[in-house]
């Protein structure tokens, strides 16, 4: 059995077993009961009540984080030669075609964002395989299909994130970083939940929002009250 540290210790002590903190409160607990020696990232984890296997429930999509992500994201943008110009001044990190297709068949995936022009989904296409599984697959749902390449590494150079519902019919989205203030952390979340709150299908039925968790990279999570968050 793994020792527990005394700064772990200290931080279980400071949360209160089975409570229900409000947003408010886990945003500002989540900064105090963070047990990284770096700027951890902030994550929602959302239990919904849909079934993942069916088409119209494994939503997705993106949000704009008002405050951003507190990352910088390295964008990839696979492109015919005239939109390449464009896709560097929106602050494209990499762009390009077939030296980058290929790069990716060789390994390379060191990358956060892809991006792509319909007019190239041909040659995109064969790496599904390899950015699939990744979620670094371009997708209209996504916005990163899209002609205007240019708009599309702005928004994601702001704080756009992509969203989706895994096979556990579960939502991780990462709100900011424990360096954030609790108010920024606050905007964001509430940003997150009303999105997916607007996105509910029709289908869905019972309990929408099953439980919502707050945790850092290396904190407990904090089970947070959705009654709390502004609009709900």
């Amino acid at each position: 059995m793994a020792k527990i540290t005394k700064k772990r210790k200290a931080v279980n002590e400071k949360v209160e077993k089975d409570k229900v903190y409000t947003l408010d409160e886990a945003a500002a607990l989540v900064k105090d009961v963070n047990c990284a020696k770096f700027d951890a990232s902030v994550d929602l984890h959302i239990r919904l009540g849909l079934d993942p296997r069916k088409a119209d429930q494994a939503i997705r999509g993106t949000i704009s984080l008002p405050n951003g992500t507190g990352k910088s994201k390295k964008v990839l943008v696979l492109c015919s030669p005239d939109k390449e110009a464009e896709a560097e001044a929106a602050g494209a990190d990499y762009v390009g075609l077939d030296e980058y297709v290929q790069k990716i068949k060789d390994g390379w995936t060191d990358i956060d964002v892809v991006i792509a022009s319909p007019n190239v989904m041909a040659k995109v296409g064969q790496l599904g395989r390899i950015l699939g599984p990744r979620n670094l697959m371009p997708n209209p749902k996504t916005g990163t299909i899209t002609p205007n390449v240019g708009a599309a590494v702005q928004e994601v150079k702001k704080g756009k994130i992509s969203y989706r519902l895994d096979k556990f019919g579960i939502i991780h989205c990462s709100i900011g970083r424990v360096s954030f203030t609790p108010e920024q952390l606050i905007g964001n979340a509430t940003e997150v939940i009303q999105t997916i709150n607007r996105v509910k299908p029709s289908t869905a039925k019972g309990i929408y929002f099953k439980s919502l968790y707050m945790a850092s990279t290396m904190s407990p999570g904090l089970e947070v009250d959705i009654k709390s968050v502004g609009g709900m």
